[in-house]
Formats: C-alpha cells, structure tokens, sequence
C-alpha cells in the first residue's frame, strides 16, 4: 500500500504528526446559518438527507469555512431502517420516530435485498463529494453500528433507560440476534457502496453502546463490529475504519483489540492520561472535547483543547469532539478552535 499523503489518512496509519488533523462530528449542522438556509430550502430533514445536490452542499459548508482535514458525509444512521422497511419520520421537537419492533415477531418487515433503491441518493452524494471536495481533504462514509441503530429499531425513537431493546436483547437473545444479524449485512452493504462512490475512511457510530453490561457489551457491541470491519477488509484490505463506542470506559481496550478498527474515537470522559498509557499504543484516537466549550467559549475553549493536545501529542492522534457540536455554537469559536489547532506547537 502506498503511503498515504493527506494528513488526516496519515495519522490514521498511525503516524504522528506534529500538528494533528482535525475535522468536528456534526461539522455540518444548524450552529451554521448557511446550513439553515440549505436545510430550509430542502424541506424536511429526510429530504435534505436523500437529495444529492443539497446534501453536498452542507457537506461542503464547514470545509469552505474551516479547511477542515476531513468530511463526512451528511446523511443520518436511520436511513438504514428505512431502507429495511421500517417507517420513519422526524417530527420538529421531537426527533426520529419510527414504528417500534419490541420483539422477534416484528422482524418479517424487514429486507435487505432492497435497501439499494432507497439508499442510492446516498452512494451519488459520495460520488458528488468525491469530485468537490479539495484535494488535501480526505471523505469518510459512515453509519450507525448494529447496537445504536438497533436502539431505536426497538424503542421506536430516543429513550433515555432502554428498557424495551435492553428486555429484547437480555430476553431474547436468539431473536434479538436476528435483528443484529440483518443490521450487520445491510450496513456492510451501505458502507461498501459508500467506498465505491469515493469515501477513503469509514466511521462506526456506537452511540448507545454504554449503556450494555459487559456481556451484552461483548456480545451486542464488538462482535457485530467485528464482523463489519471483516467483511470492509476482506474487500478493501488497507481501508481505514474508525470505532465510535461512545460510553465504553475500560471496554475501549477490548473493543480495539478485538474488532480490528484501525483508530478508537474517544468520548468527552475518557481519562487521558489512560488513554495516553494504555489505548494509544495499540493504535490511532480520536477525540475528544466537551462540545460544551464550543458554547461557553472563553480561556477555557483553548485550555482545554491545550490539555488534550498535551497528552496525546507523543503519539497518533486526530482532534475532534467528543460529541457532535451542538446548535448553539458559535461559528466563531470554532474558528477560534480551528486556529488555536493548527498553531499549536
């Protein structure tokens, strides 16, 4: 494999660059008023999401301000149940709705075979994206881990407890495990088209994947993921692939050491100095900033940006948050994050 020359798939292999890349989980979103124009004139969220055109456009939006090393593609990890079947709507206020499957007997709507003529505005905006975005800048794909999606395939929207995919799994293994089974062949299939259409670099989101005990962690978490980053491998061997476990604590060892991703995003609470001593060596991090600082702004918006920088500079590392930025911030202060990042020494 030839050795990659943009910076952000440089650290990505592991090397350590005396300024890191940088680029924000929900880079593109409504802290931008170019984005709500775009969202605006899109219509409903969904429609932005599946209309190529404006989808590029608000991917491109933060690159344009910011020269950030990497984009993401703008898209939602609920297109993948849509694209099973399952109905899906985004209600204002109130987030993602869907028809809640509380147990084995729901699966029967559910169909892999087609989730191409659904997510094919999704491979063009990659494809879009592939041909606009500058040449330094690097494109990762992305999706909603098995566990993540799987959450609100069973409770039907966000919830707080997961009490009814907790009773699914834990109840039901077996049946639960055919739900899990039929999210890790449709996300190898989306991810796989994504890297067809151009994206260089694949993120894992596992947002809920903190709230599992060890065993469901094990089961519901590492081993869907495993079989993921297998079946990208085994066709695109020198893929980088990122895992996202947000809330997985001391799991985070396990979890890089037996999926195969190439880099570990860290949530906000990671103690870093274990993540320095333990989790860096076995490979490249990502992470990991309150997106709290991005609102509060202030001396603490760069001290803090400082200690992470300190801590993790000796070895592969990617600055991003640990979280996605939030509609409240400032364009401004990540201007002001930006500049402080590409400065530091």
């Amino acid at each position: 494999m030839p050795k990659p020359n943009k910076t952000f798939l440089r650290a990505l292999a592991g090397e350590t660059l005396p300024v890191p890349p940088i680029w924000l989980m929900r880079q593109a979103g409504r802290y931008l008023p170019e984005y709500r124009a775009t969202r605006s004139e899109a219509g409903s969220f969904l429609d932005l999401c599946y209309n190529p055109d404006l989808a590029c456009e608000v991917t491109l939006q933060p690159l344009r301000r910011y020269d950030f090393d990497a984009a993401i593609l703008f898209s939602d990890i609920l297109v993948i149940p849509q694209a099973l079947g399952q109905h899906l709507a985004f209600k204002q206020g109130e987030g993602p709705q869907l028809e809640a499957i509380r147990d084995a007997s729901g699966l029967g709507i559910l169909n892999v075979d087609h989730i191409h003529d659904t997510l094919g505005p999704v491979y063009e905006t990659v494809a879009k994206l592939s041909a606009s975005i500058p040449s330094h800048t690097s494109l990762i794909g992305f999706a909603g881990a098995p566990w993540t999606v799987a959450t609100y395939m069973v409770e039907g929207k966000g919830s707080k407890d997961f009490a009814n995919i907790r009773r699914f799994a834990y109840g039901d293994p077996d049946g639960f495990s055919r739900l899990i089974d039929i999210l890790v062949e449709a996300t190898t299939q989306y991810l796989l088209k994504q890297v067809e259409a151009g994206a260089e670099c694949i993120q894992l989101f596992e947002t809920w994947g903190g709230v599992l005990s060890e065993n469901g962690f094990e089961r519901w978490v590492i081993e869907p993921t495993k079989k993921i980053v297998a079946n990208l491998k085994a066709v695109h061997p020198d893929l980088p692939v990122i895992g996202f476990p947000r809330g997985a604590g001391l799991h985070l060892i396990d979890f890089k050491q037996q999926t195969g991703v190439d880099a570990v995003g860290l949530d906000s609470g990671v103690p870093l100095k274990w993540v320095a001593e333990k989790l860096q060596p076995l490979g490249p991090v990502q992470g990991n900033l309150d997106p709290m600082y991005l609102i509060t702004g202030g001396d603490e918006m760069i001290d803090e940006p400082r200690r992470i920088l300190d801590v993790l500079r000796d070895g592969p590392f990617i600055f991003n948050l640990g979280h996605g930025i939030t509609p409240e911030t400032s364009p401004e202060n990540v201007g002001k994050l930006v500049d402080f990042i590409r400065n530091y020494r």
